[in-house]
């Protein structure tokens, strides 16, 4: 797997490298109350005459006289104080990265109120795939989090730390979003996922024939067409005195045609980011030993490719999952949730306090929330409340939408118990819900439909054009929470 970056971070005094600052519109400085009053006139000064006004997105280069002699000095906009978030310090540095990455081998970083949004900034920005074409070189190899006197040292390097564990999970979930879709078979992901086993975390594959002895016909329906033998994986993570027990299911189809249902040809141009869901859940298994979670987790990823082979699913077939529902195939693009109803069925039957489930499943979800907010719905509203609790500190948008009863009847089918798709261009993203709380009986559940926030067609400050790793924050600030 790929360095999530050749960024060195650390806690740091002021040394001689540029002084990175932030700035609220107005010219008020953030965080540098270390600085004397007359330099901190002048920066402003100097700003304003550049047009620099303080908004999200802005960064400015100046000099100024520090301490007798010149210094150079980068201010990134951090937009207004009322608006300001964990994410506005996360987007801010990453803007100051990218001004900084091809000018200085070393910056010098006055964090701010949150240093380890600014962290996590930095490093989330110095994120490049690289695995088929050399990256942009970056002349930025360090940046120094600057602390205020030795009482601070120890928040500082505690923020550096917990930045890098995030960034690298992160970076993790972007990597095997980006690889190319033949360079991911289920068995080549098994292979990578094997060296998340640890101490704590246990690694189960689960064959195909292990898969058909558990009767996930839905899975195996997905798979008859892909070329290659699907997989499914159990992850284990249970550290001692756990008392709550939590799943995680991840949708990991590696490559989506749409099947004999097939997409046209331009939908197709990223349908290696339709694993995501399972990405994310490798990516938290990454990080849960490092941050000592104290709850017993368990990951479930269910891996094939969605292709028109000649013994591909055809519409009008009937699946029958793992549960012994049958299920009418009618479009063999909304397979996501025909894996993910096995993989529901599975973990289920361990018992758990709650699952969460992430799914690239629907393209609905894009219309209704966009790129930058992911659907969420649930049969239990406290469960739900503690993911948007954990959303709000991670920096990632969650917004609910319901699972009405009467939709339901959209789901029935006159030749099985259930069909794939209800009525075309009505309520698709709330019909996947729907469909799939049919296998997760009485289980707390919240189902996170992230098609929308798991890719990005464009250049930001904290992700390149890709995979995002969107949801890793938030799972791993919930899980924490507990």
């Amino acid at each position: 797997m790929i360095p999530v970056s050749s960024l060195s971070l650390a806690a740091t005094d002021e040394r001689d490298a540029p002084l990175c600052l932030f700035s609220h519109p107005g010219g008020v400085l953030a965080g540098a109350g270390a600085l004397p009053p007359a330099l901190r006139k002048d920066l402003s000064a100097q700003a304003a005459a550049e047009g620099f006004t303080g908004e999200l997105g802005e960064c400015v280069g100046l000099r100024a006289d520090r301490g007798g002699r010149s210094r150079r000095f980068l201010i990134a906009g951090a937009g207004r104080r009322e608006d300001a978030s964990p994410e506005t310090w996360r987007r801010a540095a990453g803007v100051l990265y990218q001004h900084a990455r091809g000018r200085f081998e070393e910056i010098s970083v006055l964090p701010g109120p949150d240093a380890r949004a600014t962290a996590e900034g930095l490093m989330l920005g110095s994120y490049r795939f690289s695995e088929y074409k050399k990256a942009d070189p970056s002349r930025l190899a360090r940046a120094g989090l600057v602390f205020a006197g030795a009482a601070a040292r120890r928040g500082i390097e505690k923020a550096c730390a917990e930045a890098a564990i995030i960034a690298d999970a992160v970076a993790m979930v972007r990597d095997l979003v980006d690889r190319a879709p033949s360079d991911k078979t289920p068995e080549s992901i098994a292979a990578l996922a094997q060296n998340l086993a640890g101490a704590q975390t246990k690694v189960t594959v689960i064959s195909k024939a292990e898969a058909e002895k558990l009767g996930m016909g839905a899975f195996l329906g997905v798979a008859r067409g892909g070329g290659a033998d699907p997989v499914f994986l159990h992850l284990t993570y249970k550290p001692k005195g756990a008392r709550r027990k939590i799943g995680l299911v991840g949708k990991g189809i590696t490559f989506d045609s749409g099947g004999l249902s097939l997409k046209p040809a331009a939908s197709m141009e990223t349908m290696k980011m339709d694993m995501a869901g399972a990405a994310a859940v490798l990516g938290v298994f990454k990080a849960l030993p490092q941050f000592k979670i104290r709850a017993e987790v368990h990951g479930f990823c269910p891996f094939t490719y969605n292709l028109p082979g000649p013994d591909a699913v055809r519409p009008g077939d009937v699946l029958k999952a793992m549960n012994g529902k049958t299920i009418e195939v009618l479009n063999t693009d909304a397979e996501g949730r025909l894996v993910l109803a096995d993989a529901l069925v599975y973990a289920c039957r361990q018992k758990f306090d709650a699952i969460v489930d992430l799914a690239t499943l629907t393209g609905a979800a894009v219309v209704a929330l966009g790129s930058k907010v992911t659907g969420a719905m649930t049969n239990n509203r406290a469960l739900l409340a503690q993911l948007f609790s954990a959303s709000k500190r991670a920096g990632e948008t969650l917004w609910e939408l319901p699972l009405p009863r009467e939709y339901r009847e959209m789901i029935k089918s006159s030749f099985a118990d259930l069909k794939n798709i209800g009525k075309p261009g009505e309520a698709g993203t709330i019909i996947g819900g729907l469909f799939l709380q049919e296998f997760v009986d009485d289980t707390p559940w919240v189902h996170l439909d992230i098609a929308g926030t798991a890719w990005t067609d464009s250049d930001t400050p904290t992700c390149p054009k890709g995979g995002t790793g969107a949801l890793v924050r938030t799972l791993v600030e919930y899980l924490k929470a507990l």
